[in-house]
Order: C-alpha cells, then structure tokens, then sequence
C-alpha cells in the first residue's frame, strides 16, 4: 500500500487531474456546446477524446517518473522528503514504468485512435515524450529553455483536441473561427501561467540548483531580476485577459457573470500574486506559498470554461 501511495505522489496525480479536467472542460463546455449549436455531427465521438485523455495522462506522469529519476541528486538537497525513488519505487521499477505509460501512450493512439487522424496525434504524442525527456536529461538544467518546454507541453493539451473534430468545424468558417479565438485565449493562458510557475519553482530550488552546478535563470541573472521576469509575464498574463473580456461579449450573450468571475477569481488573485512577486517573497516556504497559489489560479482559469455551458456562442 505504501508503495502505491509512493507511486500516485511520484507521477503527481493532482496535476494530472487537472490536466484531465481541463481537457474534459475545453471538450465538453466549448467544443461539444459550439458543434450542437450549430447543427454539426462530427465523425468523432468521446471515445475519441478518451484516447487523448488517456494519452495525455500517460505521458505526462512518465514524464514526472522521467523527471524525478534525473533530479534525485537534486531532490536530495532540494526537497529530501519528496523522494520517492530509490527509497518506496526501485529506479528500475521507476524506469520500467516510464517505457511502459509512454508505450502504451502511442499504442493506445495507433490501434485504437481513428484512422483519419492517427499520423497527427501520434505525431502530438511522442512531440510530446521526447521534448518531456530532454527537459528532465539536459534542458531542465539550463537557461530558460526548460521552463519554456514545461510551459509548451502543458499547454498543449488543448489545442491537440482540435485534431479529431477539426473536419467538422470546417464545415463553417465562423463556428470554426470563434473555436480557434477560445483555443488561442485557454492555450495562451496555459503557456503563460505555467511559464510563471516553473519560474517561481526555480527561485524556490535555487540553493540546490546552484550546489549542483545548474544553469537556471535564478542563477544566471540572479533573484532581482527574475522578479521582474516573473512580474512582467503575470501583468502580461493579466492585460491579455482584460483585454479579452470584450471579446467574450462579442462572441456571446453578454457573459456576465463570466466576466464578473473572470475579475474576481482569476484577475485579482493574479493582482495580489504580481505584488508578491514584486515585494515580498524571498524565502523558500515565500516560494513554495507563491507556486500553490499560482496553481490555484490555474484552476480557477480552467473552470471558467464552465460559463461557457449558459452562454449562446456566436
């Protein structure tokens, strides 16, 4: 039991829910109402979408199995408490189970995924595996690049769910254009939040980062600056979807409450999340509170989508 306790917290199971829900929400609040809307039956159906679930869940915890087996000798001065292999889960265990989700991975896509798209999201799937392995192997270690391959890869859960029903949309070159601005607004929202984030973790894991000879932005441009980085993109983050709140109105039936929502639980704490950059974490328990309450509006971004069920898309 302990063991498989080991196992869910190593492949960080509350982030791969959130994966799933955001997938399940962008397919079911916005793909699905926008085809209904508009009288279109789209070839795929939600065993389609399963298949990209499923996929994704895959992938994303070998890549967190892939990414701890890299880190223990940093995890060992970073956070020693959160180790999981080589103590409860064998490194060979650890490694087994990697080649074994990103294979079932391509299989369940390959053999199960409708012909018509399988080259495409084969394509999206191993894309994926391979950008997740050289993160943990080498770029994780480096100068901003692995933060933006984090950034990349997480978001990129939501656009890949226009690959089966994209012939359908087609069909209708309004319906298809307001799909894009929404996949556009949640993908860039994605990038972004989690840019900051993996920003922020750095800062938390800089003491370690530094005794072990890494090359993240903390350490190369030092924690001032980083600040700033980590600022601008929140205010960047939190102008672009004030911004959008116009485009909301435009493509619905005065979302109000969406917008009201929109401000309170995502612009705000964003407000209060830029000032803490700014001025007052320091710390590593300051950095850790930060990184939760990042995720916290991730997931308050994400169920957002839910609006989009009461709301009359044009």
């Amino acid at each position: 039991m302990k063991t498989i306790f080991s196992f869910l917290k190593l492949i960080r199971w509350p982030n791969l829910l959130i994966i799933f829900l955001t997938q399940l929400l962008f397919e079911y609040c916005i793909i699905r109402p926008l085809l209904d809307q508009h009288g279109i039956q789209p070839a795929s159906g939600p065993k389609d979408f399963l298949i990209i679930a499923l996929s994704f869940q895959l992938i994303a915890a070998a890549g967190y199995i892939i990414n701890d087996w890299y880190d223990l000798p940093l995890d060992l001065i970073n956070k020693p408490q959160k180790i999981y292999i080589s103590r409860t889960i064998s490194k060979r265990a650890a490694l087994l189970a990697y080649f074994l989700m990103n294979a079932a991975a391509m299989l369940l896509v390959v053999f199960v995924a409708p012909s018509r798209e399988r080259l495409l999201l084969l394509a999206c799937i191993i894309l994926c595996e391979l950008l997740l392995f050289f993160y943990s192997a080498w770029f994780k270690k480096r100068f901003l690049i692995g933060n933006l391959i984090v950034a990349v890869v997480t978001a990129s859960a939501i656009p890949v769910l226009l690959v089966p029903v994209r012939p359908a949309f087609l069909l209708t070159g309004s319906t298809y254009g307001t799909l894009l601005q929404l996949t556009l607004l949640y993908t860039g929202f994605a990038f972004l939040i989690t840019f900051v984030r993996e920003v922020v973790k750095d800062l938390e894991d800089e003491q370690g980062d530094r005794r072990y000879g890494c090359r993240t932005m903390p350490i190369i441009l030092g924690a001032k600056k980083v600040h700033q980085i980590a600022g601008i993109s929140v205010i960047a983050l939190t102008l672009v979807i004030a911004m959008l709140q116009p485009l909301l109105w435009k493509i619905g039936m005065k979302p109000f409450l969406l917008s009201l929502y929109s401000i309170l639980l995502v612009l705000v704490p964003l407000g209060f999340i830029t000032k803490k950059i700014f001025k007052n974490a320091t710390t590593v328990k300051e950095y850790h509170q930060l990184s939760s309450n990042i995720k916290m509006v991730m997931l308050t971004g994400i169920l957002s989508m839910l609006f989009f069920l009461f709301i009359n898309l044009k």
